[in-house]
């Protein structure tokens, strides 16, 4: 089923995302991480796509083992190192494995320019391209601080509001970790009028050394409680790990009652997190699912 069907007829979904393997040797490893996860009932899986196109074999491989077991998979796919032909590879790749959904990316400038293509400049450049290929669930990703490269929120806004001309049916968020900023961000929707589903990512730090590579990457803020968090527990692992599930559950619980479309949960392949996670709303899911039964 394509994702853009299921939000309209349920909602909030919940969904997880795993990456692939860098070596094709351990793909039964994620394949297993999947199989504990399913438990969890997600309604769907995203998979990631290495920089430069370098998982592109084994992320393929990964939304097909999800797709053959009865679940949504959503392939990550970027634009700026592939060219049209690639891309046309791809795409025809995902119709023979039965894959619906993919999310179209800009991509991250690779070390190497060599690897730069032209035919896509922008995520919007390739979304438009794959609308035109088929017919896809495409989604989009945004950022609520707003993307790293962007001057300020009334460029992002602009920039999003292209993905979503250009075919997007549902937004995923990049990773934050102060609920209000996510909603002062969808405040601004309306007034460029952004109105397709939106889903909100939520990344559980679990440890200190992650938390910096967050920040090294995504460059978004830590709220103070949270930043109190971290520096209390830093130098015992199993004390964050708890506290950051704790975080995590209540960021999650909070969306879910603003009523967010959907929460995607980025699980960096730790079932066990995920898991924890999902226990401690599992009665607020439930209340949720009876709610859409009831409309």
């Amino acid at each position: 089923m394509q994702i853009k069907e299921k939000l309209k007829d349920q909602k909030p979904l919940i969904s997880f995302e795993v990456f692939p393997p860098k070596k094709e040797g351990d793909l039964e490893k994620i394949f297993n991480n999947i199989k504990a996860l399913e438990e969890e009932s997600p309604d769907f899986f995203s998979v990631t796509y290495g920089a430069g196109g370098s998982s592109k074999d084994t992320t393929l491989k990964v939304a097909e083992f999800i797709s053959k077991r009865g679940y949504n998979g959503l392939t990550h796919l970027t634009g700026i190192t592939s060219s049209k032909e690639e891309i046309d590879e791809i795409i025809e790749e995902c119709k023979v494995k039965g894959i619906e959904n993919i999310l179209a990316l800009r991509g991250d400038y690779p070390q190497d320019e060599s690897q730069l293509k032209n035919d896509f400049k922008y995520a919007s450049d390739l979304i438009k391209y794959i609308s035109s290929k088929g017919d896809f669930s495409i989604g989009a990703a945004f950022y609520p601080e707003t993307h790293l490269e962007s001057k300020n929120f009334e460029k992002d806004l602009k920039n999003l509001k292209m993905k979503v001309d250009s075919g997007a049916d549902f937004l995923i968020s990049q990773l934050f970790f102060d609920n209000n900023l996510f909603y002062k961000y969808l405040a601004k929707f309306n007034t460029y009028k952004i109105n397709v589903p939106v889903i909100a990512g939520v990344f559980p730090v679990t440890n200190a050394r992650q938390a910096k590579r967050v920040v090294e990457l995504t460059d978004c803020s830590f709220p103070e409680k949270f930043k109190r968090i971290l520096y209390k527990y830093q130098d015992n692992d199993e004390a964050l790990k708890e506290a950051g599930i704790a975080y995590a559950t209540n960021q999650i619980i909070d969306l879910l009652s603003w009523g967010i479309d959907g929460v995607h949960i980025y699980t960096m392949n730790r079932p066990d997190v995920t898991k924890e996670i999902m226990n401690n709303i599992k009665h607020i899911r439930k209340a949720l699912v009876n709610d859409n039964k009831n409309r």
